[in-house]
């Protein structure tokens, strides 16, 4: 028993595999861990490549009878719609500063796009105004989402007025551009009623390439602009 008990002592113990170094290392316990899952990303709604909004075609199909109505040589003497600038003043924000917030959530609910707050550029004590003090919300519309503007304020937002009688065309500048007035932002469909805190009043100027105030209110015209006779 006891030859057998030092052969046990003398017989040399079985030694552990080293473990790599190094980069090897790194990477036999990546190939040692369990591939971790899948993430599913949902995928953004694809935009339809043909897709025209219905004013925009409504434009290309009356383009035809500004050309025949005005004699233009070619079609780049068409008069096209711009941008839409839609800009609230908001003088009530000196005194309630909560009035700028909802301002921005309505303006961004009826254009489809983030607003820009418009600040005071100098300070006039008699208004009690401050230097960089939020005054106003602005925000520019071009290509899609000013022609479905336009859609949804033609054919939904003027006609929900009370006692619309047609706008005014007296908003022209001389150069083809256009801006109206609105007293509330109430008319439009994407408002709550019963989240208004106070009614704002705003103006939407219609940037055009027209050479005249009778090109440019012959262009708004074939739009469905209703312009008071």
């Amino acid at each position: 028993m006891a030859k057998k008990d030092d052969a046990k002592e003398k017989a040399p113990k079985a030694s552990k595999p080293a473990a790599p170094k190094g980069d090897a290392g790194a990477k036999a316990k990546a190939k040692a861990k369990p591939a971790a899952a899948p993430v599913e990303v949902q995928a953004a709604e694809p935009v339809d490549p043909n897709y025209v909004p219905r004013m925009k075609a409504r434009y290309i199909a009356q383009s035809a009878a500004l050309t025949k109505k005005f004699n233009y040589a070619n079609a780049m003497m068409l008069p096209r719609l711009q941008k839409i600038v839609l800009n609230m003043g908001l003088g009530a924000a000196v005194g309630n500063p909560k009035i700028i917030d909802s301002a921005v959530e309505e303006v961004r609910a009826i254009t489809g796009q983030q607003p820009v707050i418009r600040r005071s550029r100098k300070s006039i004590a008699s208004f009690k105004l401050r230097e960089n003090l939020p005054i106003g919300v602005t925000v520019t519309l071009r290509r899609r989402r000013m022609w479905e503007f336009l859609d949804r304020l033609v054919s939904l937002a003027l006609p929900r007025v009370r006692d619309f009688k047609g706008v005014s065309p007296r908003g022209f500048d001389g150069r083809g551009n256009f801006t109206m007035g609105l007293k509330d932002q109430i008319i439009f469909p994407e408002i709550d009623y019963d989240k208004i805190d106070v009614t704002k009043g705003m103006n939407i100027s219609f940037v055009t390439t027209a050479r005249t105030d009778e090109e440019g209110r012959a262009l708004l015209t074939e739009l469905g602009m209703p312009f008071r006779a």
